[in-house]
């Protein structure tokens, strides 16, 4: 007899007789609650865009990052249990600190990735040196942007330890419409700043509440700036043009 669905949830590395992993795909639901994240590719470099919801009229809105830098020619974005994202984001900044220091050049976008990748590959591993009863796998979602020989790059990672490349990619809890978007309006000679305009268009139509330069973060990647993080002032500015 086959276990009932519940006995199976309980084990993080157990397939299910339909060959599904319960934790993962409930991980990657977890993620459809998150602030909305857009990544646009463009020739000139990389847009990323999120939603940063602001609860609280008493909180402070920068102490809620979405979109961090890893190094100085990529950053990531995310959606999900931020606190889960700090140790993919930490373990992605040493790979790309190793590299240099060991190979005197910068990671590639698609190595560090992948880097994170095999980590989050990790949960329920007993010999990853994590504890047994309380590894589960992550619960957040990255979109991480940058340039390398290849020219920009943009990548997706969910928790199941899969990354795929993507020219524009949306997630969180806004993303199907968001994607939809983004199918209808991407072209391959988008400039950069019709990808910013493009970017905060998306994030506008699905909040809840009005676009501003406090419940949103905008970063882009590029050969001359490399990782730039918009200020607030930029980003009324981008919006005031809308």
């Amino acid at each position: 007899m086959f276990q009932t669905r519940s006995e199976y949830d309980r084990g993080v590395n157990t397939f299910s007789p339909e060959g599904r992993i319960f934790q993962v795909e409930y991980a990657i639901e977890a993620i459809k609650l998150g602030s909305t994240a857009i990544g646009i590719r463009t020739s000139e470099g990389v847009v990323l865009a999120v939603e940063k919801r602001v609860t609280s009229p008493l909180m402070e809105s920068k102490s809620v990052e979405k979109i961090v830098e890893i190094d100085c020619h990529l950053g990531c974005a995310m959606s999900g249990l931020i606190a889960d994202s700090r140790t993919l984001v930490d373990k992605a900044r040493v790979e790309a600190q190793s590299h240099w220091f060991t190979y005197n050049e910068k990671m590639s976008v698609e190595s560090v990735t992948q880097a994170v990748s095999n980590l989050a590959l990790q949960f329920g591993d007993d010999d990853a040196g994590m504890v047994p009863w309380s590894s589960r796998p992550f619960g957040v979602a990255l979109l991480v942007g940058g340039i390398d020989e290849k020219g920009p790059q943009l990548f997706h990672m969910d928790p199941s330890g899969t990354f795929i490349e993507f020219e524009a990619k949306a997630i969180g809890s806004g993303s199907e419409g968001a994607q939809s978007h983004l199918q209808e309006v991407y072209h391959k000679s988008m400039t950069l700043n019709e990808a910013l305009k493009e970017a905060l268009v998306v994030l506008k139509q699905i909040m809840e509440e009005k676009l501003n330069a406090t419940n949103v973060e905008v970063a882009t990647v590029t050969r001359d700036k490399n990782f730039h993080m918009f200020s607030k002032q930029e980003i009324e500015d981008i919006i005031t043009k809308m």
